[in-house]
């Protein structure tokens, strides 16, 4: 399967390749699961420390996907996720924290946002959804993984609102890309996950979700970020949804609920290029 906005790059490597033209100066994608030094059942990139997996070849992994985007891992930042709505903001005074040692990363963040260059962004994920954010007027970039909890926490939203308090920035002038993530083909859940869907939601929007059996609904988690990130104030036609599902997609992607719980972890990245240390 093709994606209209992550071209692969490499077998390791997908890049956002619809922001060029606005700013070419980012780069940022995410990787698939084929290409690294891990064995099963974490085969073979997987970047995530915490999945008890050699932390030996996890470095090998994060040294590799180093060298293929261009960024040295002295300058990426991880942050300790918890599927929560906390966003940080990045300086140079956070680099190198949780490269190579997790418990290093910054504590108790789903969020992260910069506005130095050559600061990588990194978080990790296998289903949960990987958000993008750019606000090229001001040179501002962002992550957040949103699984269900975090989703309806509204981590999204919770991004745009702070740069709008703390940056002024407008919500007009911020594009959002929503990564590769489990997609409504896969994603069962409960009516307790519908009922905090539906309290985050404005009445009379459109509900991403269907009823499948009694107390059993498919989820799209990409929409219902896409109407929270709309709902925040993003327009619409600033948002670009990858076509990607994690689950589907076993050649390419870790998926934390088709794998049962035992499986690697991709990470997206996102950073500003300035000058030529990275």
């Amino acid at each position: 399967m093709t994606d209209a906005i992550f071209s692969q790059t490499s077998e390791a490597v997908l890049k956002i390749n619809t922001w060029k033209d606005i700013a070419p100066e980012v780069v940022a994608g995410f990787t698939t699961k084929q290409g690294g030094f891990s064995n099963l059942p974490f085969f073979s990139f997987n970047l995530g420390l915490h999945v008890e997996d050699e932390i030996g070849l996890v470095s090998l992994n994060r040294k590799k996907l180093s060298n293929e985007i261009g960024f040295t891992t002295s300058n990426w930042v991880c942050s300790e996720q918890i599927h929560d709505n906390k966003i940080v903001e990045v300086t140079k005074q956070h680099l190198g924290k949780g490269v190579f040692t997790y418990e290093d990363s910054i504590k108790n963040t789903d969020g992260l946002y910069t506005k130095e260059t050559n600061v990588l962004l990194t978080l990790c994920y296998a289903d949960c959804v990987p958000l993008y954010f750019l606000a090229p007027k001001r040179s501002i970039i962002g992550a957040a993984h949103a699984g269900w909890k975090g989703t309806v926490k509204d981590i999204a939203g919770e991004m745009i609102r702070t740069w709008g308090c703390d940056e002024n920035v407008d919500p007009r002038d911020i594009f959002v890309v929503i990564g590769p993530s489990i997609g409504i083909c896969c994603y069962i859940v409960d009516s307790f996950v519908i009922d905090a869907v539906n309290k985050v939601l404005n009445i009379n929007q459109i509900t991403p979700y269907a009823l499948i059996s009694d107390g059993q609904y498919s989820l799209d988690l990409k929409m219902l970020n896409q109407l929270l990130l709309v709902q925040a104030g993003v327009p619409h036609e600033n948002i670009q949804v990858s076509s990607y599902c994690t689950s589907c997609e076993n050649d390419l992607f870790f998926s934390h609920r088709r794998d049962k719980g035992r499986t690697g972890r991709m990470a997206s990245f996102i950073g500003l290029r300035g000058g030529l240390n990275t």
